[in-house]
């Protein structure tokens, strides 16, 4: 009822007795339509609505999952680059430009083991577009060589998963969450050896933590 309210602009009343015409939402139509086995109420063509329900059908339980998943995660992603007002540029081109940076201007700052460290964090970045290429069935180390020249001549490009090839994202439309990579960041500044298995799984963990559940499930 509470969504409905929202859906509609109507205003929940508790009595009969309360009802006015500014209470009164607003539907050009309602039916009933039945999916399978069980009743659905169809509420269209709402005025100025501030809730919606999107409705996903498919041929299996783990289709439909995969979908639930892609249209959370999507949704998530617009409501994460509303909040930020910006954007990062994605496919790996974001992870080369920053391993250059510290490799070339951090590195100079500090001395002695420190350096060390600095640049052991600069390779782990390379993990990511090191997972897309080897997703995408590329050899990583030709990707990876083919990205630093790129770079190091002052093109900031990111990998073309389909052809391997270094591509400029902002040209193609391919962008991260700002939000998103300095969580990233800032986790794994204590954490660094640890990146390259936890950037690995990432594009599995959906399916691992299924996975999981179904396992606890009673037979």
């Amino acid at each position: 009822m509470e969504r409905l309210v929202l859906a509609c602009g109507a205003e929940a009343v508790n009595s009969v007795d309360d009802l006015t015409p500014d209470c009164l939402g607003w539907a050009g139509l309602v039916y009933e339509h039945v999916l399978g086995e069980e009743k659905y109420t169809f509420v269209e063509n709402v005025k100025n609505p501030h809730y919606c329900t999107i409705l996903i059908k498919g041929p299996n339980d783990h289709t439909i999952a995969q979908i639930k998943d892609a249209v959370r995660d999507g949704l998530r992603a617009v409501k994460n680059t509303i909040e930020d007002e910006a954007v990062i540029l994605g496919a790996g081109a974001f992870e080369v430009a920053a391993r250059q940076y510290l490799i070339n201007e951090v590195k100079k700052t500090v001395q002695g083991r420190a350096q060390l460290g600095v640049e052991a964090f600069a390779d782990a970045l390379l993990v990511v577009p090191k997972t897309l290429a080897e997703n995408a069935g590329l050899d990583t180390q030709d990707v990876i060589i083919s990205l630093k020249g790129e770079h190091e001549r002052g093109n900031i490009v990111g990998l073309n998963h389909h052809t391997g090839e270094p591509v400029d994202p902002q040209m193609e439309g391919i962008f991260d969450n700002y939000s998103v990579k300095r969580q990233i960041i800032n986790s794994d500044v204590c954490a660094a050896p640890c990146r390259p298995v936890i950037t690995s799984q990432l594009l599995l963990v959906d399916e691992v933590i299924r996975a999981g559940r179904n396992m606890r499930k009673p037979t």
